[in-house]
C-alpha cells in the first residue's frame, strides 16, 4: 500500500466513530505482481473496493440500529468494509469476504485504527464450489450487481451461506437488476421485500434513488 496516496476519514454514527484509511479516489492503482488482473480485475475497476460509496453508507447506517444480537452475521463484496466495521465496534458475530486482493489488509489496517478485535475475513469467488465460511443467520451487502451474471453467482452463493432460518439485506442503488435478484431468492424459499432508506440526506450529497432489499426465509 506503500505506492498508493491514502485518504483518513471518520464517519459518525450518532456517538459512535468508524475511523477510515481509504484509497485517495478512484485514479488509484497498483498492481505490480499482476495479482488482481490474473483474478480478472481490470485497472479501471481496481480501485472500487477502496472508497465509500453511498449503498455502503445507506448499508452501514441501515445496520446501525439493526437487531444483531447473537446472530452470525456475513457482509458479502465488503469493499472497504464500513458496515463490518461498524458492527465490529458493536461487538457483533461479523465475517467479511470480498474478491479484491487488497480488501484484507485495508480491513486490518481499519480494524486497528479503530482500536477493534480482529475481524475475520476471506477473499472469495462467488463462482467457487468451497470456501471455508459456513452459514449465517444474516447476509448483508451493498452495489453487488454490476452486471447480469452476477444476478445468479450472488443469489447461489447467498443460499449456500444462509442457515434454514436466514435473513439478506442488500442495498441496491437501482441498477435494474434487483427484481430479478428478488425472483431468484424467492425460488430459494425467501420472501422478498424492499423499502427507500430513510433520511439519507442526513449523510448522502445526493438523492439516493436506490432501494434497501429484504429477503427473509425461516426454517
Amino acid at each position: 500500500m506503500t505506492k498508493l496516496r491514502l485518504s483518513y476519514q471518520t464517519i459518525e454514527f450518532g456517538k459512535t466513530d468508524i475511523h477510515l484509511c481509504t484509497l485517495r479516489d478512484k485514479q488509484e492503482f497498483y498492481d505490480p505482481e499482476q495479482i488482481a488482473e490474473k483474478l480478472g480485475i481490470s485497472s479501471s475497476f481496481w480501485s472500487l473496493f477502496g472508497v465509500v460509496w453511498p449503498s455502503s453508507l445507506v448499508l452501514a447506517h441501515f445496520m446501525n440500529d439493526f437487531d444483531t444480537d447473537s446472530k452470525r452475521i456475513l457482509e458479502v463484496g465488503c469493499g472497504i468494509g464500513l458496515s463490518s466495521l461498524l458492527l465490529n465496534k458493536q461487538h457483533a458475530d461479523i465475517t467479511a469476504t470480498d474478491y479484491h486482493p487488497e480488501v484484507g489488509a485495508f480491513l486490518e489496517r481499519n480494524v486497528l485504527l479503530n482500536q477493534d478485535a480482529d475481524i475475520t475475513f476471506e477473499q472469495v469467488d462467488w463462482a467457487a464450489k468451497k470456501d471455508q465460511l459456513g452459514l449465517f443467520d444474516l447476509i448483508i451487502g451493498s452495489d453487488l450487481l454490476y452486471e447480469d451474471q452476477h444476478i445468479e453467482l450472488l443469489a447461489h452463493f447467498i443460499e449456500k451461506h444462509s442457515k434454514p432460518s436466514c435473513e439478506v439485506i442488500i442495498v441496491d442503488p437501482k441498477r435494474g437488476r434487483k427484481n430479478k435478484l428478488s425472483a431468484r431468492m424467492v425460488e430459494f424459499g425467501f420472501t422478498s421485500s424492499e423499502q427507500k432508506p430513510l433520511n439519507t440526506d442526513d449523510y448522502l450529497d445526493q438523492e439516493f434513488k436506490g432501494h434497501i432489499l429484504t429477503f427473509k426465509r425461516s426454517a
